[in-house]
């Protein structure tokens, strides 16, 4: 009947969807990251370590922003399985595509492999750390009882979006405290993606002077992976040490600005009498309202 063919494919897929188990690629394993240009052709590698029995291989594909759906179904004659894609489309091939190795009772997923059809030249990272912002330094609030502060590392102008972020703090790897971006963010305009990821830490960890942290952003470029990075915490006491002496400068220079008019103001203001009277001590003091500070006038000659 017209009906048993619905039938076969709802029950089939339900079989499916019902015993498949997403694995951490210890059973099914599948090449990670791949491209090509438009108009080559792309050769997805999968193998499984089950048994004999799991020989039928499933693969499907997920469009970004939908869901998997179901491409090919082969009879694999060993452990091994590819998927062979002819004439890239931009638009309709990058994707992600899973492999399954099932035994017509369980389906074991591999953890997909991401392929992009390249629309552009591939382009290098520009890694950089943003230190906490200022704001974020005064608060004074506590929180669970150690003040937090922010680190975000920023990578950008890269092409395509084939990149994973990691902290380390003095070499050591650290992921307490890490949030990065579920997906890398596409600028309509340069066609180039940007991710960022967040260290929070406990504020006396960021104002120890001998903790250096580094952001490491690993970029697959077809071939192989390059790791680019961005240290920060010696640049920004550097500049935050020559802040302070700035600082200080210009303190003192107004300090003496101020004593200078201060000065010229008491000498138009007091008599003959008195400034005679005056001149014939060693010396005078002038107390400026500047916490901390006092200066001595010594008369001329």
């Amino acid at each position: 009947t017209a009906s048993f063919p619905l039938c076969w494919i709802f029950c089939n897929l339900m079989r499916h969807l019902t015993s498949a188990g997403l694995t951490d690629g210890s059973d099914v394993t599948q090449t990670p990251l791949l491209w090509a240009n438009q108009s080559q052709s792309a050769t997805i590698n999968c193998s499984q370590n089950k048994d004999v029995d799991h020989n039928q291989m499933y693969w499907y594909q997920q469009l970004p922003g939908q869901n998997m759906k179901q491409i090919v179904f082969t009879r694999a004659g060993s452990s091994l399985s590819s998927l062979v894609i002819p004439k890239l489309r931009q638009s309709e091939d990058s994707a992600v595509y899973f492999c399954a190795a099932s035994d017509a009772q369980y389906s074991y997923f591999g953890a997909g492999t991401k392929l992009t059809v390249l629309g552009k030249e591939p382009q290098i990272i520009l890694v950089k750390i943003l230190p906490p912002s200022p704001r974020e330094c005064r608060d004074q609030k506590k929180e669970k009882g150690e003040r937090r502060k922010t680190l975000v590392c920023l990578a950008s102008g890269f092409y395509p979006d084939h990149v994973s972020v990691f902290w380390q703090l003095n070499g050591q790897n650290v992921t307490d405290g890490v949030a990065t971006d579920a997906a890398a963010k596409k600028d309509k305009t340069t066609k180039t993606y940007s991710i960022t990821s967040r260290l929070r830490l406990q504020a006396k960890t960021w104002f120890n002077p001998g903790n250096e942290f580094s952001c490491h952003v690993t970029f697959f470029n077809g071939t192989n992976y390059k790791i680019y990075t961005a240290p920060i915490y010696k640049k920004y006491l550097r500049i935050t040490q020559n802040a302070k002496l700035s600082y200080s400068a210009l303190i003192v220079k107004s300090c003496l600005y101020a004593a200078l008019v201060c000065f010229l103001v008491w000498r138009l203001q007091v008599g003959p009498a008195e400034s005679a009277a005056l001149s014939k001590l060693p010396g005078c003091y002038l107390k400026l309202a500047v916490p901390g500070v006092s200066l001595k006038l010594v008369r001329p000659g």
